[in-house]
């Protein structure tokens, strides 16, 4: 278990949470909680033996809870119905959650339908990369009830990279190129697919729809972590994290504080985050997120 003072993408959770050790499966295994991948031919998985979560727990709460273990034990399930607002990342569907509970899942599958749920794809060249492979999954999202698609970008250590690559261009590049900048314009490949198919192209955190602090950081958060893949504006995207932070650890209420007088009295927040949740604060959105977000959505076969 985790704690954090400020969200973080891709999860925006203030807790993280995760029963089971972080090797599952084989060939390669992704660890969400660091966004590694490693592969092995042998797994020894260690699961909690029971769940007991403390009385108080800051939500909202991400449970990594991947592989077939999760299928076998529902810790990760368990959890997510004690946690509330939760978002439960699996491979497979609970059988019971909270109503204000996200379920992300790593494959769409059509019984996830029940739940407001998400397709998370892991980005990872080249087994996540194939424009083919990306465009049937968000078209199966969508045809099974998905509300977003957030793609993320994966780390590959040694093992990993040999485990993928099965011939001598693939290997070449895993252990010569940059693959940085290929794996960001699949993250927004990603996110232009979803806008074209009406789906977010982010995890939905539970409770969404409130102004809340957290809620708000996020929003910052969200356009500062774009801008700075894409190289806009990086004094701009460090200052609105910044003032994402700020709001996170407010006292206050900033939708009060909107209502009561006006968001510039935070003297920490910058003249643009403060026009950027005035105007999320009394619409649920904001021009300037908007705009980074039409930048970011780029498809890699544009103009082809």
């Amino acid at each position: 278990m985790r704690r954090f003072a400020a969200p973080e993408p891709p999860f925006w959770a203030a807790t993280t949470v995760s029963p089971y050790s972080s090797r599952r499966s084989t060939p390669i295994a992704i660890d969400y909680l660091t966004m590694r991948a490693t592969a092995g031919e042998r797994l020894d998985v260690s699961v909690c033996e029971r769940v007991e979560l403390p009385s108080r727990i800051e939500s909202p709460v991400f449970i990594e809870a991947t592989g077939n273990v999760e299928t076998v034990f529902r810790r990760g399930e368990e959890i997510a119905n004690l946690a509330g607002d939760s978002v439960l990342l699996s491979d497979v569907v609970p059988t019971s959650l909270p109503a204000q509970a996200t379920l992300a899942l790593t494959t769409p599958d059509p019984s996830a339908s029940k739940y407001r749920w998400g397709l998370v794809i892991p980005v990872m060249y080249p087994a996540t990369t194939n424009l083919e492979l990306l465009r049937n999954l968000v078209r199966s999202a969508k045809t099974d009830g998905a509300s977003f698609v957030a793609a993320m970008s994966i780390e590959l250590d040694a093992t990993a990279k040999h485990a993928l690559g099965t011939d001598d261009e693939t290997y070449e590049m895993l252990f010569h190129a940059d693959l940085e900048p290929i794996h960001t314009a699949t993250e927004r490949h990603i996110a232009a697919l979803a806008a074209e198919h009406g789906l977010a192209d982010f995890v939905i955190p539970p409770n969404w729809n409130q102004r809340s602090n957290w809620n708000a950081a996020i929003v910052l958060t969200l356009a500062a972590s774009r801008m700075i893949a894409m190289d806009y504006e990086p004094e701009l995207a460090g200052t609105l994290a910044r003032s994402a932070r700020v709001v996170a650890e407010l006292d206050k209420s900033i939708e009060r504080i909107a209502e009561a007088a006006s968001l510039s009295i935070v003297e920490a927040l910058d003249e643009v985050s403060v026009d950027i949740l005035t105007e999320w604060v009394e619409s649920g959105s904001a021009a300037f997120v908007r705009k980074i977000d039409e930048l970011w959505r780029l498809r890699r076969d544009h103009g082809v």
